[in-house]
């Protein structure tokens, strides 16, 4: 379970990120992150839409993500905003290839956002 602490839940914060964070892409999801204050608790935000599949098939691509989302927090749990686009392909995507996407999705934008960051590792504050 990913506690509420640990989710992007407002329209800004969620734009936020996604136009001014880094990005990374793979055949289920798409992950968009920025860094935040060091004091900031990591947050994940999901986007799940109707192209995905039914309600009940969105439902279950938002809890496999929620969970892979919050074993990611518990190992950054400072300092990062995500946000995840589930694509059409995750509602026949199994369990593993999910969640693998998810990792590697999440690694790239970690590098990305670690070299922006401008000499003195304080990175952007917002």
């Amino acid at each position: 379970m990913l506690p509420m602490i640990h989710r992007v839940r407002s329209a800004a914060d969620f734009a936020r990120t996604v136009r001014s964070g880094a990005r990374s892409g793979r055949r289920n999801v798409v992950l968009y992150g920025a860094r935040t204050s060091e004091a900031a608790p990591s947050r994940v935000g999901f986007i799940v839409g109707k192209n995905v599949g039914n309600a009940v098939t969105r439902n279950l691509v938002k809890r496999r993500l929620r969970h892979a989302a919050a074993e990611w927090v518990g190992a950054h749990p400072r300092g990062y905003d995500v946000v995840v686009r589930a694509l059409p392909a995750a509602a026949e995507s199994d369990w593993p290839s999910l969640t693998r996407d998810f990792s590697s999705c999440v690694s790239v934008v970690a590098r990305k956002l670690r070299d922006a960051e401008p000499p003195g590792g304080q990175g952007r504050v917002s």
